[in-house]
C-alpha cells in the first residue's frame, strides 16, 4: 500500500463539459463514485454516484461517442433479457447532455427480441459536494444524507435531482414492459444552485467564428471542428466578458496562462474572445504586494478558485486569487498587441493602456532577468508554464535552485516591452523609448548569458538558476523564444536545428525534454511528455520563421495525436518514439477537454494558411510556409470581416473579403 494519497488517473475516462459543469465517468457511461468520478459544478463534486441498474445488475458497455458540445452517446446491453441467441437483444442508449449548472439523460430502452421484454430499471444517486482539490488529492468526502427525496444541501450548494419514474430518496425506478420489438425512453435531470460559485456560463453565442474548412489532410478538419465543440464547452464568464477555462477536470476556472495563449491562438477568428479575457484579467491586475498570494502591482493574476486550496498533502496552499506565476503579464501585454494587429476596436485597446501602463511597470522591476521566488514557501516552485515543482534540471538530471530565469520568459518579456512600446507610441502615450532599451538591454543579457555548447551543438540553457549559472537542459521552452525577436536570424537556425533533432522531435510532437538529459521520461509531467500547445506555440514559430519541414513534422504529431485520442487532444500525453509506438500513450492524469490543447488546431489552420495582418498599418501579409497540401478556410475574421484564405498544394496563397482599407503585402 501506498504510504501517501494518489492522484486520481484520467485516461480511460470520459468527459462530457458545459461550463463549469463536467460529468466524468468510465467509458460505459457509471459514474461508481470512485477516484475523480463524479458530476462537478465549479471546484465542488456535486454526485458522487450515477448508477444505471436493470434488475440490479449493471448493463455491459459497448461504446461511446460525442454528440455535439456538451452531449455524449453511451451504448450498453442487457444480454440476460431478450432472445436467447448469441446476438444481443436488449440495448440501451444513454444520451447525457451537460448544461450550465445541470444535466439530463434520456435513456432508451430498445428490444429486438421475439418475445416481450419486462424489467425494473433503477437508477441510483449519491452526493458528497467534495472539493475538487480533495478529490484531485486521492482524497475522499463522507456522502451527505439527502434533506428530502434526491435533494442534498452543504456549503451553500442545492443539488436537486427529478425524474418520470417513482422517487425515493436516492433512487428513481422505473419498470419496463415492452411488446416484441418495443422501445421506451426513460428521463430524468439534476440541478444545481451554487450562488457562491466564483464562475458561471457566458448567456451568449460564441464569441468566434467557426469557418468551413477542407482540406488535403481529413484529420486537421476533423481535429478542428472536435477542438471547436470543445472550446465552446469550456467558456466562462465575470458577469461581464467571456473568457476560457483551462481544462477539465482540475482547472476549469480562469487561469491568466492559459486563458491568454487560448485566446491568442484563436484570433484568426475573432477578437472577441481576446478582448474578453484582457478584460477579465484586467479586473483583476495587481495592486499590492502579498507574499503569500504572489500579487504585485501590475502583475496578472493565475489562477482564481472558490477557496483556497491544498496540494500534495499539506506541502503547497494556495490563496483562492493566486498571482504565483511569472509569465502571464508579459503574455497579456501581447495578447492586446496581437489583438489590436487583427482589429480590435482602437477605442477597446485605449482602454487598457493603463493596465498596459502597469503591467510594464511591473516588468520593470526585473533589472537584470525576469526571474521568480516563492516569498510564501506555500506556493507554486515553479512559476513558468512547466509550474511542476521539478520540471527545471540540469543535463545531468539535478533541480536547479531558485531564484529561476526561465529562458522563454525572456522571450516573452522582450516581446512584451517592444509590445507595449508600439502601443504607447499608437497612441499617443509617454514612455514608449524606455520600453525599447529595456527590450535592447535585455536581449545582450540573453545573447551573454543563455547559450551553451554542447556536443550536439549550441542552444539556449532552459533557465539561470539562482547563482546565475545556465540550467543545461535541451528542452522545448527555447522553441517559445521564435517569433519573439529576440533571435538572430542565425540563432534561430541554431534553435530550430535542435528542436527538430530526433531528441526532441522523435515523438508524436515536440518532447518536453530532450531524450538525451538524464531527467528525461516520456510519463514525466514536464520532463519528457509532449504537450498539444507546447507543440503548437513552437510549430507556429518555426512556421513565421521559416522553418517548413520542421514545423510539419511537429503538425503531423500533432495530427496522429488527435486522430489517436479521438481528435480531443489532451493536455499533454507521452514523449515515446514513433519508431517504438505506432500511437501515443496516454498521460494518466491529463485533462481532456484543455482550452490550449484544443485551440492547438486552430494554430495548425493558421500556421498552414500563413496570415499575419496588421489592421492598423492597413496591411496583411501572407506567408505559407507549412506543407500540409492544400487548406482553404471560409469565415476566418480580420477586423472583424468575414475573409476566405486558402493554400494550394504548391504553396500558393490566396486571400478575399477584406475591408477596402486593407491590402495584401508580399512576404519579404
Amino acid at each position: 500500500m501506498p504510504d501517501h494519497m494518489l492522484q486520481p488517473l484520467l485516461h480511460d475516462l470520459v468527459a462530457t463539459t458545459v461550463a463549469p459543469t463536467t460529468v466524468l465517468n468510465a467509458a460505459g457511461g457509471q459514474v461508481s463514485g470512485t477516484g475523480v468520478e463524479g458530476v462537478f459544478h465549479a471546484d465542488a463534486r456535486v454526485l458522487a454516484e450515477v448508477r444505471l441498474l436493470v434488475d440490479g445488475r449493471e448493463p455491459e458497455p459497448i461504446g461511446h461517442t460525442p454528440a455535439g458540445p456538451g452531449a455524449t452517446r453511451f451504448v450498453s446491453v442487457v444480454r440476460w433479457l431478450g432472445t436467447r441467441i448469441a446476438d444481443p437483444t436488449v440495448r440501451i442508449d444513454r444520451i447525457r447532455r451537460v448544461t450550465p449548472g445541470g444535466m439530463a439523460e434520456e435513456i432508451t430502452v430498445t428490444s429486438t427480441a421475439d418475445v416481450p421484454v419486462r424489467a425494473t430499471v433503477t437508477l441510483d444517486l449519491a452526493c458528497d459536494l467534495a472539493p475538487m482539490d480533495v478529490v484531485k488529492s486521492g482524497g475522499a468526502a463522507e456522502r451527505l444524507s439527502p434533506v428530502e427525496p434526491l435533494v442534498w444541501r452543504g456549503d451553500g450548494i442545492t443539488v436537486t435531482a427529478s425524474g418520470d419514474g417513482t422517487v425515493s430518496p436516492e433512487r428513481i425506478t422505473w419498470p419496463v414492459d415492452l411488446p416484441n420489438r418495443g422501445s421506451v425512453t426513460l428521463r430524468w435531470q439534476v440541478r444545481i444552485d451554487d450562488p457562491r460559485a466564483m464562475v458561471a456560463a457566458p448567456s451568449g453565442p460564441v464569441e468566434w467564428s467557426r469557418p468551413e474548412v477542407t482540406a488535403d489532410d481529413h484529420r486537421l478538419v476533423r481535429l478542428l471542428d472536435r477542438s471547436l465543440d470543445d472550446l465552446a464547452s469550456l467558456r466562462l464568464t465575470d458577469g461581464d466578458d467571456t473568457y476560457l477555462g483551462a481544462g477539465v477536470p482540475w482547472f476549469l476556472t480562469l487561469f491568466g496562462r492559459d486563458s491568454i495563449w487560448a485566446a491568442r491562438m484563436l484570433l484568426p477568428l475573432g477578437t472577441e474572445l481576446a478582448a474578453g479575457t484582457l478584460r477579465v484579467l484586467a479586473r483583476s491586475q495587481g495592486t499590492r504586494d502579498d507574499d503569500r498570494s504572489g500579487e504585485a502591482p501590475g502583475k496578472i493574476m493565475h489562477e482564481l478558485r472558490r477557496q483556497d486550496t491544498r496540494h500534495q498533502g499539506e506541502r503547497m496552499e494556495l490563496p483562492a486569487a493566486y498571482y504565483g506565476t511569472v509569465d502571464a503579464t508579459p503574455l497579456w501585454i501581447s495578447l492586446l498587441h496581437d489583438a489590436w494587429r487583427w482589429g480590435m476596436p482602437p477605442e477597446e485597446v485605449a482602454a487598457l493602456l493603463p493596465h498596459v501602463e502597469a503591467a510594464l511597470a511591473w516588468l520593470g522591476t526585473h533589472t537584470d532577468f525576469v526571474r521568480y521566488v516563492d516569498k510564501s514557501g506555500r506556493g507554486l516552485a515553479n512559476q513558468g508554464w512547466k509550474d511542476s515543482g521539478d520540471a527545471v534540471r540540469y543535463r545531468d538530471g539535478r533541480q536547479a535552485e531558485p531564484p529561476i530565469a526561465l529562458a522563454e520568459v525572456q522571450g516573452y518579456a522582450y516581446q512584451a516591452a517592444l509590445h507595449g512600446a508600439t502601443l504607447l507610441d499608437a497612441f499617443d502615450r509617454p514612455g514608449a523609448d524606455r520600453w525599447r532599451d529595456y527590450a535592447g538591454a535585455l536581449a545582450d543579457r540573453f545573447r551573454a548569458r543563455y547559450w551553451v555548447d554542447r556536443p550536439q551543438g549550441a542552444y539556449p540553457a532552459l533557465a539561470l538558476d539562482g547563482d546565475g549559472r545556465p540550467v543545461d537542459a535541451l528542452t522545448s521552452n527555447i522553441g517559445h523564444l521564435l517569433g519573439t525577436g529576440l533571435l538572430t536570424p542565425k540563432e534561430s537556425t541554431a534553435v530550430a536545428e535542435a528542436l527538430a533533432s530526433p531528441a526532441l522531435s522523435g515523438g508524436f510532437g515536440l518532447r518536453t525534454m530532450s531524450t538525451q538529459d538524464a531527467g528525461f521520461s516520456p510519463l514525466s509531467y514536464h520532463c519528457g511528455s509532449i504537450w498539444a500547445h507546447d507543440t503548437a506555440i513552437v510549430l507556429a514559430g518555426l512556421a513565421r520563421e521559416g522553418f517548413g519541414p520542421a514545423a510539419a513534422k511537429l503538425a503531423d504529431g500533432l495530427l496522429i495525436a488527435g486522430e489517436a485520442f479521438g481528435y480531443r487532444l489532451p493536455e499533454l500525453y507521452g514523449g515515446d518514439d514513433r519508431a517504438d509506438f505506432a500511437r501515443p500513450m496516454p498521460y494518466p492524469a491529463a485533462c481532456r477537454p484543455q482550452a490550449w490543447s484544443a485551440a492547438a488546431a486552430v494554430v495548425v489552420l493558421h500556421a498552414a494558411l500563413g496570415i499575419y495582418p496588421d489592421v492598423p498599418a492597413g496591411r496583411v501579409t501572407l506567408r505559407p510556409s507549412l506543407p500540409l497540401g492544400a487548406v482553404r478556410a471560409r469565415g476566418l475574421r480580420i477586423a472583424g470581416t468575414p475573409v476566405d484564405a486558402s493554400v494550394d498544394a504548391s504553396g500558393q496563397a490566396t486571400l478575399t473579403g477584406l475591408p477596402a482599407t486593407i491590402t495584401i503585402q508580399e512576404a519579404p
